[in-house]
């Protein structure tokens, strides 16, 4: 047989689209081409395909080999193709069975031994193949079997309903494939996954003062509201920060499952460890618009995306170039980012909780009582400027953190707040409210479901509408407040939202607003 067919799949942040790797042997001139819109990478496995299965006792065709990755306008990157070419040569040449290549998947990186090494994208590649049989169960009931290294096995075996199987090398595999049974090769059992990551994050508890600024992070985790700190240096906003993870609801399979995906598919990778925890992203300021929301050609994730279902914090706000903060604007409103380049469009989820911190001033010490700032009014007002008014207009609460005296830093044992667990359990409760009443949190409420469940009372109607007058809200700025009064309701276990849950409401739009 001169033509072979491999199937296996790319790695995409959040899918993992088939690529069927088609192999053709013809009379000719030597020679070895791929074609399919490989990178330099897939061009690249060539020569490690040819040393492997030289060095793996396999004869390599003297003959016109011509490789076609399809589907042929998506770009292929990463050595994992290495494997399914290596196959499909084989199989062409009458090495290994035709008929032992169907119904099965593969993907790995040769070494010019013929080792498996490790790849990215193993968990991505099962759970997007799961995904698709399961949408085409009626047309075919039989789900393939998957190979991949061995060292990614483990990963790879945590998705459900798939077998799949970790070769260390390409002579046991091709054994396999012979019908040689060999113990080294059989399905992956996975460890068992927790119920949650039992890693534990930063406890609130450690936190010193701020008795304001840490309720303002519990309402914040229980609607999902972005958040945003101003303070001096060392005033604890990092620190707030840090905690919020620790204060959400645990995943459900779902979104544990696109959480892995996407880290499986990123130059971060994943590891079962993370499984269930809430990403944590902390890009430093000089990043760039690409790396934040993504970019590249083809469309590669960013921050946004990898934070998906967790928290993005961004540090220092007002030092990030202006143009790549604007650029958070949509996925912030929408939880999603397109990326669009001339020849591809790629669509990434991005509903994760922005929390940014930063200083009322270069020098940080604006307003102080010690009167150590010496920044003039109008330096200031150019430092704030930097943060545009419609980016500013979707970040929900925003609360102003004073330094803590030396008094209150040697109160630190007699003044210990709650905990992380504490408060949690709170945010819990107001979540499971919101999803039996909406299904969704209340940030993520359109404003006619705002209009039906976050209406307070009349007095609190009145202190809304003066309120608003009164600092200039924008419609976008008076909804969002809106959303933080129900949440605060739903703390407190109210049914309809009061003139109280306005007023403090109201307090979380006062730092900047009204400047």
């Amino acid at each position: 047989m001169s033509l072979a067919v491999v199937r296996s799949r790319a790695p995409a942040p959040g899918r993992a689209p088939e690529v069927v790797v088609e192999v053709h042997l013809a009379n000719g001139l030597p020679s070895f081409s791929i074609v399919g819109l490989p990178d330099l990478e897939v061009r690249e496995s060539r020569e490690r395909v040819r040393a492997a299965l030289q060095n793996c006792g396999f004869d390599f065709p003297v003959r016109r080999i011509t490789v076609n990755l399809a589907p042929a306008d998506l770009p292929k990157e990463s050595g994992r193709f290495d494997l399914p070419i290596a196959l499909g040569i084989l199989a062409a040449s009458g090495q290994i069975p035709a008929e032992s290549l169907e119904h099965r998947e593969f993907a790995g990186e040769l070494s010019l031994t013929g080792a498996l090494r490790p790849m990215r994208g193993a968990f991505a590649m099962v759970c997007g193949a799961a995904r698709h049989y399961a949408s085409t169960r009626e047309a075919d009931t039989r789900v393939p079997e998957i190979y991949v290294p061995l060292a990614s096995a483990s990963e790879a075996a945590l998705v459900p309903g798939i077998d799949v199987f970790g070769a260390a090398d390409l002579p046991t595999l091709c054994a396999h494939l012979n019908g040689v049974p060999d113990a080294r090769l059989r399905p992956v059992q996975a460890a068992p996954l927790p119920a949650a990551t039992t890693a534990p994050f930063a406890d609130l508890a450690d936190v010193i003062g701020h008795p304001a600024a840490r309720r303002a992070l519990e309402v914040a985790a229980a609607g999902g509201h972005h958040l945003l700190m101003v303070g001096p240096p060392g005033a604890g906003k990092s620190m707030l920060a840090a905690r919020l993870p620790g204060l959400l609801p645990p995943m459900n399979d779902d979104e544990a499952l696109t959480s892995a995906a996407i880290l499986s598919a990123s130059s971060i990778g994943f590891t079962p460890g993370q499984w269930r925890r809430r990403p944590f992203r902390a890009p430093h300021h000089s990043s760039s618009a690409a790396a934040l929301v993504g970019g590249r050609n083809p469309p590669q994730p960013g921050e946004i995306t990898l934070a998906h279902l967790g928290v993005l914090f961004l540090d220092e706000l007002p030092e990030f170039d202006r143009k790549v903060l604007e650029t958070l604007r949509e996925p912030l409103e929408v939880g999603q980012i397109t990326i669009s380049r001339a020849a591809q469009q790629a669509d990434f989820p991005a509903a994760c909780q922005l929390v940014a911190a930063m200083n009322p001033c270069p020098c940080g010490w604006r307003g102080d009582p010690s009167g150590r700032c010496r920044c003039s009014p109008d330096v200031a007002a150019r430092y704030l400027r930097k943060l545009s008014g419609p980016l500013m207009d979707r970040i929900d609460i925003q609360i102003e953190l004073p330094a803590l005296s030396p008094a209150e830093l040697s109160a630190r044992g007699a003044r210990r707040g709650e905990s992380s667990a504490a408060v949690a359990a709170r945010v819990a409760a107001a979540r499971d409210v919101q999803m039996r009443r909406q299904g969704k949190t209340n940030r993520e409420l359109d404003g006619r479901e705002v209009d039906q469940v976050c209406r307070p009372d009349a007095a609190g109607e009145a202190l809304l509408r003066s309120s608003g007058e009164r600092f200039g809200w924008s419609a976008r700025a008076y909804y969002r407040v809106l959303k933080v009064v129900r949440t605060i309701a739903d703390l407190s276990g109210a049914e309809m939202p009061d003139a109280a849950h306005v007023a403090e409401a109201v307090q979380y739009r006062r730092v900047l607003g009204a400047a």
